[in-house]
């Protein structure tokens, strides 16, 4: 350009005539400038003349025909570009390179692009999707099964088990009794309510009874102590016309030593031993 300004700043030739650059309202010839204020392209390493376009990212400068992709060479001019170790890449290159790969379709998350993490994976944001009803999950709670995700609902509708008692979806824990699955809550007694999980319990009819309930209603009484007789645990019980004992209570009724496993006589209600008996 030409103007008013009659000298350079610098070396104060005359601008006459002559092309000239301006900075902090100084006038310089053109050598003068480029030497003093020219910055140094990335790539070639030679000064970016005041007649050449300087193309700046970050700090550093290049010449518009040396911006281009360190990979495949293409011009970056306009276009849009990614940085990875200060070393420029167009968006391809840098994908081939660095992006993440969908979990599901194995093809690449283009920068830009937004991405669903799992897990430790990535999706593309249509591919993260329920298996069965195809819908997106977004931030959606969800639920895996096999390497597949699934929505709540669709995941409750295929494999969720439903208690046998309430009907609901068992979510996490429950109880399995007699091939049927139960809520830990509602797994109770027949008869007093009692929770039974982790407890012991005897079944009657299909149904669970806690300890307590089953020998007040199922369990046969000793003919001796007249308490119940629940085998709980293998204990040994006897059975002789009708008539039950707890092994421990099987004794003669006069010298008290234990029958089990012995010959024993009986007289009216008592059982005596071969000896008391012939006596």
């Amino acid at each position: 350009m030409t103007s008013s300004h009659t000298d350079c700043h610098f070396c104060l030739q005359s601008l006459r005539g002559r092309k000239y650059a301006l900075r902090e309202e100084n006038a310089y010839c053109v050598p003068c400038y480029d030497s003093l204020y020219a910055n140094p392209c990335e790539e070639c390493k030679q000064p970016i003349e005041c007649n050449s376009k300087d193309l700046a990212y970050k700090g550093r400068h290049w010449h518009e025909g040396c911006f281009r992709c360190a990979k495949c060479n293409r011009s970056l001019v306009e276009k849009p570009f990614a940085a990875k170790d200060e070393v420029l890449l167009c968006t391809e290159c840098y994908s081939d390179e660095y992006s993440s790969k969908c979990f599901h379709c194995q093809k690449t998350i283009m920068p830009g692009s937004r991405k669903m993490e799992f897990k430790g994976s990535s999706w593309h944001e249509s591919c993260f999707v329920c298996q069965y009803c195809r819908q997106p999950l977004g931030t959606k709670p969800l639920i895996t099964k096999d390497n597949e995700n699934y929505c709540v609902p669709c995941f409750e509708k295929q494999f969720a088990h439903h208690c046998y008692a309430c009907k609901k979806v068992i979510t996490s824990g429950g109880v399995i009794y007699h091939d049927q699955s139960w809520h830990k809550e509602c797994f109770v007694c027949a008869g007093c309510k009692t929770q039974l999980s982790g407890q012991r319990f005897i079944s009657k009819d299909e149904y669970p009874y806690c300890v307590d309930c089953f020998s007040r209603f199922y369990a046969k009484k000793c003919a001796t102590c007249k308490k119940p007789i629940t085998a709980l645990g293998g204990a040994k019980y006897i059975s002789f016309e009708e008539r039950q004992w707890h092994g421990e209570c099987f004794n003669c009724a006069k010298c008290f030593v234990s029958l089990v496993g012995q010959e024993f006589l009986t007289r009216q209600d008592d059982i005596l031993c071969y000896e008391c008996g012939s006596a």
